[in-house]
């Protein structure tokens, strides 16, 4: 392949891209022998770190070939621009991950796929001409590639000025923002790169770098931290415009060339996940979500056209008054369910006991992933792609991970007796039901004496967000086996948060589930007190969804039919999440807490009237936002 040069060279696996006339854009193609190469070079003993450079003067790397992508997009064919995007983004996600040093050599331009191939490995170089960016923005797209993830990370709001203004960052700013490590003299490069080959000793990076040059970005920080502290794009636009500074009225003008779309998204992008729970796999998925939909529903293909083909530099960008709606990014941000970036593991052996509302279609999104799922249910459901057994312990045996979705502690620990024994060493239980702490931290602890792992991974989201795969998972147990599972949770769900030991994860979900049982309640009698005001449902839901009284209660599952997303109440109350189960697991709050002796007045209010609704009202197999219902019919006495 002429345009990129892959071989070893004594001790490193070497990739020089080889297309200096085109920048060294990455292609398809490139992108696919980039990934072959690294995952032959995984377990070659012969090979100890990878080394990327490229050919020419002027570019590492300039961003991704997409004439392609136009072509076939402008004809309605989305699927090329896709497939491009999950290949690439797996590539991504394994040089971050990689298990040996991979060392990147970052002169000139580094854009865009660039960042992408050169600035997630361990030791990342710059040089003297090294000129970095995510430039995205400006042809309609976000920050791909796991710019995201980079973008997130850096300091303050550094990152929110680099993604939305696409500005290019010399090596001590690169160095500062977190997208390069180390500042070598490109007059040593060939030296030092031959040192490497030849010793395979990356240690020796300690001798060749020397004191970066300062960092215009750090100068800086505190008035972008400043400019950049709005919570969306139009903050941001408000901050600037009011701001007579130079920095604010250059930036000003760099946000006027770029779609308003993308750069909200990017925004909004950011803050989601700037947390402790990142990593470069939750950015990727995130970012796919984007470039699935952005051809045909974003500024994607008319930022090329005016860039790249037509280049008039006159591209018509939608909401091109700057004033992007929130429901415009929230639709492409929106979890992709079965189309979700998968990154293809290999295939496991799993066994599902529990093929209920919530079990049956996690056991369905596992199979349609290529793992082999046995299933056991009492009730003998059939799930496609998953093979029914009769007995648990035939789920269980030869497995390598076993997940149950039951009831409750008392059926778990029955469970746990016949199916434990069946397991074989090593393998990991994996329980995602709601149970008390104490029957979750029992089985662990008898799984750990069969030489097991064991995990406790409640889940939040619902049967939507069983079927879609969108799940959260509050996971509890040690680290091997959560690194065993977390391959899993990427499948059934969007995110997966390590808790700590054993029974942590059930601690997490009973918490949250708290805070949500009361902010339901709340949201119910705020509703309720609206209508008697005479105030609309529809005014009261622009107000509090954009303001302080803020909640996942009112925003993502408004109880209130007609009004926001849509929701049960749109569905005469169907459960999403019935009001029995939110009963159960404030009752295990109430019983942690009181083993806990914790003060919990408010859930332990909030356990009262869900009891009242279920037991002795109508409540009983409707949502748990029916509660609206309740404050509907009743008077202050």
């Amino acid at each position: 392949m002429t345009d990129i040069n892959i071989r070893k060279d004594g001790r490193a696996g070497r990739i020089t891209l080889t297309r200096p006339k085109a920048l060294n854009a990455l292609s398809y193609d490139m992108c696919l022998a980039v990934e072959r190469a690294i995952d032959r070079w995984r377990d070659d003993a012969s090979v100890d770190l990878v080394l990327i450079d490229a050919e020419g003067e002027k570019a590492f790397c300039a961003g991704g070939d997409i004439a392609e992508m136009y072509r076939t997009g402008t004809a309605g064919d989305f699927d090329y621009g896709r497939k491009f995007w999950r290949d690439e983004y797996r590539m991504n996600a394994k040089l971050a991950e990689y298990p040996k040093p991979v060392v990147s050599f970052l002169h000139g331009f580094t854009m865009g796929g660039g960042v992408g191939l050169g600035c997630h490995g361990s030791h990342r170089i710059v040089g003297e001409s090294s000129q970095i960016a995510m430039p995205e923005v400006g042809i309609g797209l976000i920050p791909d590639v796991g710019g995201t993830y980079l973008l997130s990370r850096a300091p303050g709001r550094i990152g929110e000025y680099l993604g939305i203004t696409a500005s290019r960052m010399a090596a001590g700013d690169a160095i500062f923002a977190g997208f390069a490590d180390s500042f070598v003299p490109e007059a040593q490069w060939q030296s030092f790169k031959e040192r490497l080959c030849t010793t395979g000793d990356i240690t020796s990076l300690e001798e060749a770098a020397t004191t970066p040059p300062d960092s215009a970005l750090a100068a800086q920080q505190s008035e972008i931290d400043a400019l950049f502290a709005g919570e969306g794009l139009q903050d941001i636009h408000n901050l600037l415009a009011t701001n007579d500074g130079d920095l604010a009225q250059k930036t000003l003008k760099a946000l006027n060339r770029n779609a308003p779309l993308a750069m909200a998204l990017t925004i909004e992008m950011l803050h989601r996940l700037r947390s402790p729970s990142l990593t470069i796999r939750k950015a990727l998925e995130m970012e796919y979500r984007v470039s699935h939909r952005i051809m045909e529903h974003g500024d994607f293909l008319e930022g090329i056209r005016a860039q790249i083909i037509d280049k008039d530099k006159s591209p018509k960008w939608q909401y091109a008054d700057g004033s992007v709606p929130a429901v415009a990014v929230s639709k492409i941000l929106m979890p992709l369910g079965a189309e979700k970036l998968d990154f293809k593991e290999s295939a496991m052996k799993i066994g599902f006991i529990g093929l209920g509302n919530m079990g049956g279609p996690m056991a369905a999104n596992l199979a349609k992933a290529g793992h082999e799922v046995s299933g056991f249910d009492v009730a003998g459901v059939e799930i496609d792609g998953v093979t029914s057994v009769e007995t648990g312990p035939a789920a269980a045996e030869g497995a390598d991970v076993v997940i149950t979705m039951l009831p409750n502690g008392s059926i778990l620990r029955a469970v746990a007796d016949t199916v434990i024994p069946a397991m074989k060493p090593g393998a990991v239980l994996l329980d995602c039901s709601t149970v008390d702490v104490d029957s979750a931290r029992a089985v662990a602890q008898q799984a750990k004496a069969a030489n097991l792992g064991a995990l406790d991974a409640p889940v939040s989201g619902g049967i939507g967000g069983a079927a879609g795969g969108t799940l959260t998972f509050m996971v509890g147990g040690n680290d091997e086996a959560f690194a065993i599972a977390k391959p899993l949770f990427d499948i059934m769900g969007q995110k997966a948060v390590h808790c700590g030991e054993a029974g942590n994860g059930q601690a997490a979900k009973i918490c949250n589930n708290m805070v949500l049982g009361v902010t339901m309640i709340a949201t119910c009698e705020a509703f309720a007190l609206a209508d008697k005001l005479g105030l609309s449902r529809e005014a009261m839901f622009d107000v509090v969804s954009t303001s302080s009284g803020y909640s996942w209660s009112m925003n993502a599952y408004c109880p209130a039919p007609g009004v926001g997303p849509t929701s049960p109440a749109d569905n005469g109350y169907l459960p999403g999440f019935a009001a029995e189960l939110m009963l159960k697991d404030l009752r295990l709050s109430q019983q942690a807490a009181e083993a806990a002796d914790a003060d919990t007045p408010m859930g332990e209010e909030a356990t009262a009237l869900y009891a009242r609704f279920v037991e002795d009202e109508d409540g009983l197999g409707q949502d748990f936002s029916a509660m609206l219902l309740r404050f509907e019919k009743r008077g202050r006495g």
